[in-house]
């Protein structure tokens, strides 16, 4: 067997390269997106800096369908979408896309829940010295929740993981493609073991790295 795996290492290593470049991608657009929307979940709630109860309100009715709607789901109703933006449904070009809608909603959530974090009282303290609006967002509440900000990231980053392995199932390339395609479907039980295996390492080096930035930002 272990020469058999030795003999696909290129198979496996090309897998990964698909798997870290649908994760990779998906992940820095997502971050962006549910950041700005993370941040608008805040600021827009009664009583906070820019508060706007209706805004507030549809905003958040929105990205809780966004998040209620399963990713194999998402990868089929946005087909159109996906085929207008980068030109393709299938590959690892087409899973981006899919891949950011479902992520962006649920990193948008993470971020909430940090910001949340950051006690009220720093807040006013910075507006009883005449801070901005913008200045307490950046310099006080995004600084202040850095470290959940980085845990929460690495939770999304796992699951960004796990979807992007599902979306091989529909052609997107990966692990999850290696491991439906070819130890699935073709009955060969260590290719499948093995993507697994692989999987699941990814998911703990993101995890472990997620801790310690975190750990270190909160010294």
């Amino acid at each position: 067997m272990f020469d058999r795996w030795l003999d696909k290492t290129d198979f496996y290593l090309k897998s990964i390269n698909e798997t870290l470049i649908m994760a990779g991608y998906s992940l820095v657009i997502s971050s962006v997106i549910g950041l700005l929307l993370g941040v608008l979940l805040v600021v827009l709630r009664p009583g906070h800096l820019y508060a706007n109860t209706s805004a507030h309100h549809v905003l958040n009715v929105t990205i809780n369908i966004l998040r209620s709607i399963p990713f194999i789901i998402i990868m089929v109703a946005i087909i159109p979408l996906t085929k207008w933006i980068v030109g393709t449904t299938i590959g690892v070009k087409g899973a981006i896309v899919p891949l950011v809608f479902y992520t962006a909603p649920y990193i948008s959530r993470l971020v909430e829940a940090a910001l949340l974090e950051v006690e009220p009282g720093v807040i006013e303290a910075y507006q009883a010295m005449g801070a901005t609006k913008w200045q307490i967002i950046y310099r006080v509440i995004l600084r202040e929740a850095r470290p959940s900000l980085i845990l929460g990231l690495s939770i999304a980053t796992i699951g960004l993981v796990g979807a992007s392995a599902m979306a091989g199932v529909m052609g997107a390339g990966g692990l999850g493609d290696v491991a439906i395609r070819y130890g699935y479907q073709r009955w060969e039980p260590d290719v499948m073991y093995t993507s697994v295996f692989l999987l699941v390492v990814i998911v703990q080096i993101v995890q472990m790295l997620g801790d310690w930035l975190s750990k270190k930002l909160r010294k």
